[in-house]
C-alpha cells in the first residue's frame, strides 16, 4: 500500500548531499518495501530516501530488479510487503517525469518537435497559455529552443535524447527518473547529456534518478547510489556504498574506483590495470 511514512519510520537529517537540500523534506521513501510479479519476488525489504537535489544513480547487472522499482515508482506495480511513499506535492505522481531507453512514437508518422515534448502533458490539465510557456521552457532547458518546428526524426540521436528529457520536463516534475538514456548515444552525446542533467540537477534543486550500468560515470556525477542485486538494494550517499566490497559482492569481481584531481573517475577490473 501507498502512504506516508508511519511514526516509526526514522526520517534521517540529509548526510552530506552537495546541493544545500532541505534536510527534512521527503520526496519518495521505500520502507521494507518487496516487489514481486505474481509469486516471483524481485526486491525484497529495500528502504530508500530520496530529497530535493540529490541525484541518484541505480546500478546493477541486467535482471536484478532496477526496471521493476522504476514501475513501482511511477504507479505501474504495487508493493507486495512494505511501503512506497511519494509526496503528495508530487500530485498523484503527475509531478514525475519519466525519460525512457527509447522513443516510443512510430518514426513514420511526422513529428514536429513542438508536437513530440507536448506529449509530455497527456493527462495533466493546463491552460493554452500555460501549455506554451511549460514547452517553451522545457525545450530551452534543453538546447532545443527554436527547433519546435522541426521533425523529431531529423535530428541528431543527442537532439532526440533531449527532446526525450524536454518531454518529460513540461511536467514540471519534481523528480526526474532516467532510464539508461546513454543508451545508442556516442561518447559526445553522452558527455553532453550528463553534463546538461548535471546542470540541471544544480540549478533547478531537481531530484534525479538515473539508471545505468557505468560505474565511472556513476561515481563522477551522482551524490547518492543503489545498487541491485540479487533482490537486495544497497543505497546510500556515494561516499557511503562506493566501497570495493559493495562493488564485489554486486558485480563478482575486484572492481576498484580511483578518481583524478581533474574529476575524472577510473574503474579497474580484477586488478588487472583495465578501465573499465
Amino acid at each position: 500500500m501507498t502512504g506516508p511514512p508511519s511514526s516509526h519510520t526514522p526520517l534521517h537529517p540529509d548526510r552530506g548531499g552537495p546541493y544545500g537540500m532541505e534536510p527534512l523534506k521527503i520526496l519518495l521513501q521505500a520502507s521494507g518495501l518487496s516487489l514481486a510479479y505474481g509469486r516471483r519476488t524481485i526486491l525484497r525489504e529495500v528502504n530508500l530516501t530520496a530529497r530535493p537535489g540529490e541525484f541518484w544513480f541505480f546500478l546493477g547487472p541486467n535482471g536484478e530488479g532496477k526496471t521493476t522499482f522504476l514501475r513501482a515508482i511511477l504507479g505501474a506495480l504495487p508493493p507486495r510487503e512494505g511501503q512506497l511513499w511519494v509526496a503528495p506535492d508530487l500530485g498523484s505522481r503527475e509531478r514525475i517525469g519519466f525519460v525512457p531507453q527509447r522513443c516510443d512514437i512510430n518514426p513514420t508518422l511526422p513529428t514536429t518537435v513542438r508536437e513530440f515534448t507536448a506529449l509530455g502533458l497527456v493527462g495533466i490539465s493546463v491552460s493554452g497559455r500555460e501549455r506554451r510557456a511549460r514547452l517553451a521552457w522545457a525545450l530551452d532547458k534543453v538546447g532545443l529552443g527554436g527547433l519546435e518546428g522541426k521533425d523529431y526524426w531529423a535530428l541528431s540521436g543527442g537532439q532526440r535524447q533531449r527532446a526525450l528529457v524536454a518531454r518529460a520536463l513540461v511536467r514540471r516534475p519534481g523528480i526526474l527518473i532516467l532510464d539508461e538514456p546513454t543508451n545508442g548515444l556516442d561518447l559526445a552525446a553522452e558527455d553532453t547529456l550528463l553534463r546538461f542533467l548535471a546542470e540541471l540537477n544544480r540549478k533547478e534543486q531537481l531530484t534525479i534518478l538515473f539508471v545505468s550500468h557505468n560505474v565511472a560515470v556513476a561515481a563522477r556525477y551522482a551524490s547518492h547510489l543503489a545498487f541491485f542485486h540479487a533482490g537486495t538494494v544497497v543505497a546510500g550517499p556515494r561516499e557511503a556504498v562506493l566501497h570495493r566490497h559493495t562493488l564485489a559482492r554486486v558485480y563478482g569481481v575486484e572492481v576498484e574506483v580511483s578518481a583524478g584531481p581533474s574529476g575524472s573517475v577510473a574503474v579497474r577490473v580484477g586488478g588487472s590495470g583495465g578501465d573499465a
